[in-house]
């Protein structure tokens, strides 16, 4: 049973994570070591929480104790005694190596680290630690607290119990959990990144506008959104890295909009516009 979780990293998906966490009554905490970006997720938090209020899907007491369920700090030792902790720090090796050293050094021997990577293997993460057979990818999908998705990438080191637990963890903040090996990609970006990028090339060819591309796969295949404004959804920055890891090309024209700092949603500007609200 999960009495307490942890989160490293205050990000848009670490936010998210704590969000789902702590809707399902578990304790979580989110740690940062510095305050600035634990302001802005515990911003982002509240205003979540008050779209679902909006939406009559928590009420305003759920939504007060839900809030009250996560606690942001700038220091780690408020994560010792959690059950699980997730790692949601940037993309780069070496950041996520030295949390997972940490962790390794902070937490008890039955408590599972792991982490929302995209790309990173888990058995290189998991060999910072003096543990790895606890160490283990959970891999969320953005926006957390509405997909219901996470991948559970099992690493060379990691034992059948920490996926049991793991599992055990996500089904537990109402997430369904599939089982994937340690790739590069897992399955789902090995999938959508390829897909995401063949419509960037249609684009580029001049086949077809990004509005009608968008369109055929929303009315054609059924898909809530387009690839082109997915690709915006999730950060053409973020896109590159994981088609890079996959050995996706990645066309000119996505290389292009990155230089002109048109990386999608979360910059204002993608392949298409996203003026500021009001």
């Amino acid at each position: 049973m999960i009495e307490k979780a942890g989160v490293v990293g205050g990000g848009f998906m670490g936010s998210g994570i704590a969000e789902a966490v702590a809707r399902a009554g578990i304790p979580v905490v989110v740690y940062e070591p510095e305050e600035p970006p634990l302001e802005r997720s515990r911003g982002r938090v509240e205003q979540s929480v008050a779209r679902a209020v909006r939406g009559g899907k928590l009420s305003e007491d759920e939504a007060r104790d839900l809030v009250d369920r996560i606690a942001w700090t700038t220091d780690l030792e408020a994560l010792r005694g959690s059950d699980v902790v997730v790692e949601a720090v940037t993309e780069d090796p070496g950041v996520k190596g030295k949390v997972f050293q940490g962790l390794d050094a902070l937490l008890g021997p039955d408590a599972v680290l792991a982490s929302n990577t995209s790309s990173i293997p888990i058995a290189q993460l998991g060999s910072w630690t003096d543990t790895p057979d606890r160490v283990i990818g959970l891999h969320f999908f953005s926006p957390v607290p509405v997909m219901r998705l996470v991948e559970v990438v099992v690493g060379i080191d990691t034992s059948d119990a920490t996926v049991d637990r793991a599992e055990e963890f996500a089904r537990s903040i109402g997430k369904e959990p599939i089982r994937t090996k340690d790739r590069s990609g897992f399955i789902v970006n090995m999938l959508l990144v390829p897909y995401l990028m063949a419509a960037v090339r249609m684009l580029e060819d001049g086949f077809a506008t990004r509005e009608d591309i968008d369109m055929g796969m929303k009315l054609g295949a059924g898909h809530p959104m387009g690839p082109l404004a997915l690709l915006d959804f999730v950060g053409l920055d973020v896109a590159t890295a994981i088609g890079e890891s996959i050995g996706t090309e990645i066309p000119d024209r996505v290389r292009e909009l990155i230089d002109e700092g048109r990386l999608g949603r979360k910059a204002g500007a993608g392949f298409y516009d996203y003026p500021p609200k009001g």
